[in-house]
């Protein structure tokens, strides 16, 4: 390959990193074309699936201000190169990989963290930001009517008391 190819891979994949919230390295060998062709579909929503060079990819990363990727660029690489939620990104290869264990999660990238795989497959086990968002908004609901429950209840406890009196004179006056 010339050499203004590989500035232009370079240039491709530093533009890449620095466009998606998260990478995800991966070694494929082992998985067919079809295989692939399944990952790349599963993987469309959140992102999108590439064969790498290495060396190419090492500079990329280092362009881009990456680092502690180096470890896991060795034998053949690919990376998926997440713009959605990288949550669901994470299941999707993890889900995959359960199906076709030559599939292997290396590592990955997080807005410009480094990641093992072992914190890959703490990612992919988080809830997806949707029901993480719905049980924040059910918390602070939920604090939001103690506090109303709160400032209202000496009000209530008062008007309880003061009908309580009204109805002990009126006993008593009609007694009288």
């Amino acid at each position: 390959m010339a050499r203004p190819d590989k500035a232009a891979a370079v240039a491709e994949l530093t533009d890449r990193f620095r466009e998606s919230n998260a990478a995800v390295l991966t070694e494929y060998r082992g998985l067919t074309v079809a295989q692939l062709k399944t990952l790349r579909k599963a993987l469309s929503g959140n992102a999108t699936y590439a064969v790498v060079k290495n060396t190419l990819t090492a500079i990329a990363a280092k362009d881009a201000g990456l680092t502690g990727l180096d470890d896991a660029l060795a034998g053949p690489s690919a990376i998926a190169f997440v713009t959605g939620d990288p949550v669901e990104a994470a299941k999707g290869l993890r889900d995959f990989a359960k199906a076709n264990p030559a599939l292997v999660i290396k590592g990955g990238v997080l807005e410009g963290r480094a990641l093992t795989a072992a914190e890959v497959t703490k990612l992919a086990d988080l809830e997806s930001r949707e029901v993480l968002l719905a049980k924040a908004a059910g918390a602070m609901k939920a604090k939001l009517y103690q506090a109303a429950y709160v400032f209202t209840a000496n009000t209530a406890q008062a008007a309880r008391v003061i009908d309580a009196l009204r109805q002990k004179q009126e006993s008593e006056g009609a007694a009288a």
